[in-house]
């Protein structure tokens, strides 16, 4: 085409240029119907054309330009249309667009392909990017502890100051074991946190390793009898540690014995420094090891007759030679829960055993429960006494430096912060753990909080966390109606009421749920109220009989009754009772 013809119209100029570019494009000779062809191409370019200026709108301008260029950066000027120039300008370029209209759709759809990709990595970029964890923020401090579990109760450590005297008393009766003999029974007294058990079980670990030093069979076994409780669990637990160690017996003398018959297969003179004097001898022992091993039988937690267990714990413990001492922590719970059968079963084992013999250390810290045995069993148990005093505040000051100095970094406690931790504990009765439990959680409070070190604050902080006594917190927890129901029993209490019983507790929750206005519930339903109370500890529940008058539950309160009275006043709705007094029912006590 002559740039210098001029354009007749716009449509004419856009069939030249649709031809041209066919022309140029396809290089295909013009049929007979190419008037007609050129209609249809100039149709399609033109549809192409408008196809493409409607695929890219502002919007996609706007996030390209937001994100910034691209390798294939739209022109602005070409999607919006005609140009200026005139009609010349706009055949041209609609047959130089249009001649590569297919083109400039692609590019256009890679424009597009472009601007997704560009989004994706805008999201993948933040996703990559140094984001914090729930856990990050709390690793970046430096650690206060160096070693946390010295602070525990279950840790015994290497040294006990202010206990010389009870671990020496404990090792001169003891160390009779080590000489083959059977030791007095001890029973261990003390409160809480006096350092009882973490003494017996310092010198049973000396114990130990003294025996396997001298090549002494000598073993101590330790039960927590607040857990293991009845006397079908104590046995079947000593049963079950006294078949594992046979077990391990019975293997590593058949190994000896193995090799001794093989070795002597060869070089029968090898039996002449043994205990057999024929090789079948050796075989025979080895045939009795096997079916002393298949006999042997583990017992389980329920389900055997209580003497069954008794034999089996029986046979178990007289396998070997040895003597075993067994360390009853929290005797007391055992004879409340079970009777004082099992103590009478293995104070007198003794006279009945060939190989072993037993020793039992109790630990208590009620000094009276021995009111209760059977006077043979505690003439038997009680054959030596070792009482521990409480701690004072210098004392536990030493303790806590002692342990201070192996749990936390250097220089992580301040010096007011052990002399605190002492006299909070010593303020009660002495209690070692307490004071332990107490500088762990400083240390725990301050660790959370990010500190450098321990503080004073922390101290007291702890003292709070630990003062929330659990009943306490049950009470503050409890059902409205079971709020209601327990306000009424300490409306009773407070006035001068005992022996409290159902009916009167009804009495009163009936007219306090009128003042407050809650739903009153049936009198079989607060009774059962009643014993959940009873069943948390709350309160104390028995069931006595009136003879002609029926049975009835007589209630009395287990927890402080001022505090339990505040708690329950913190209550929104209890809070609003006001001067509320009770009306207590006529009866007639003998």
């Amino acid at each position: 085409m002559n740039d210098d013809t001029p354009a007749r119209d716009g449509e004419e100029g856009s069939d030249s240029a649709v031809g041209d570019a066919e022309a140029d494009a396809g290089d295909e000779p013009h049929t007979k119907e190419g008037a007609r062809g050129d209609d249809e191409t100039r149709t399609d370019a033109e549809g192409k054309a408008d196809e493409t200026a409607e695929e890219v709108t502002a919007e996609d301008i706007d996030i390209r330009e937001s994100i910034g260029p691209s390798g294939s950066d739209i022109d602005i000027s070409e999607v919006d249309g005609p140009g200026v120039d005139g009609a010349g300008a706009e055949g041209s370029s609609a047959g130089d667009g249009n001649a590569n209209s297919t083109g400039e759709t692609g590019e256009s759809t890679s424009d597009e392909a472009a601007t997704d990709v560009s989004l994706d990595e805008v999201v993948l970029d933040e996703e990559d990017g140094d984001s914090r964890g729930l856990f990050d923020d709390l690793l970046s401090g430096e650690p206060i502890f160096e070693n946390k579990e010295v602070l525990r109760p279950s840790y015994t450590p290497h040294e006990l100051p202010h206990r010389t005297e009870q671990i020496n008393q404990m090792a001169t009766i003891l160390v009779s074991a080590l000489r083959g003999e059977t030791p007095s029974n001890i029973l261990i007294y003390g409160k809480t946190g006096t350092g009882k058990t973490a003494s017996a079980k310092f010198v049973s670990q000396e114990l130990e390793s003294t025996s396997q030093k001298y090549d002494v069979p000598c073993e101590v076994e330790y039960i927590n009898c607040e857990v293991t409780d009845t006397q079908y669990r104590v046995l079947a637990q000593l049963a079950n540690k006294f078949i594992e160690k046979n077990f391990s017996v019975i293997e590593n003398e058949l190994d000896r014995l193995e090799d001794l018959s093989a070795r002597a297969g060869e070089a029968p003179d090898l039996l002449s420094d043994t205990e057999f004097d024929s090789l079948d001898a050796v075989e025979e022992r080895i045939d009795q090891l096997e079916t002393d091993r298949e006999e042997m039988e583990t017992v389980p937690m329920t389900g055997w007759p209580t003497d069954r267990v008794y034999s089996t714990f029986f046979d178990a413990v007289d396998y070997n030679e040895r003597v075993v001492v067994i360390m009853l922590d929290e005797i007391d719970k055992l004879v409340e829960k079970s009777g004082d059968d099992t103590l009478y079963n293995l104070s007198r084992m003794n006279s009945e055993l060939d190989n072993s013999r037993i020793s039992i250390m109790g630990i208590s810290n009620d000094l009276k429960f021995t009111d209760f045995l059977d006077p043979r069993v505690k003439s038997s148990l009680g054959e030596e006494e070792i009482v521990f005093p409480p701690y004072d505040a210098n004392q536990l000051r030493d303790i806590l430096q002692h342990r201070a100095d192996v749990a936390f970094k250097g220089g992580a406690l301040t010096d007011d912060v052990i002399p605190l931790c002492a006299a909070f504990a010593a303020q009660e009765h002495g209690d070692a753990r307490r004071a332990l439990d107490l500088l762990r959680t400083a240390g725990e409070l301050a660790e959370r909080g990010q500190a450098d070190t321990v503080e004073e604050a922390h101290v007291r902080q702890a003292q709070d966390k630990i003062e929330l006594d659990r009943v306490v917190e049950v009470v503050r927890t409890l059902p409205t109606q079971s709020k209601i129901v327990l306000f009424a029993i300490i409306l009773l209490e407070k006035n001068g009421v005992r022996n409290i019983n159902t009916g009167e507790v009804f009495n009163i929750y009936k007219r306090l749920c009128e003042e407050i206005d809650a739903d009153i519930l049936t009198q079989r339903r607060v009774t059962d109220l009643i014993s959940e109370l009873d069943m948390l500890g709350i309160v104390n529940a028995v069931v006595v009989s009136k003879g002609r008058y029926g049975r009835t539950k007589e209630i009395s309160l287990s927890v402080p009754i001022d505090e339990t009275e505040a708690v329950l006043l913190s209550d929104s709705r209890l809070g609003d009772i006001e001067n509320a007094q009770p009306f207590v029912q006529a009866r007639f006590d003998n």
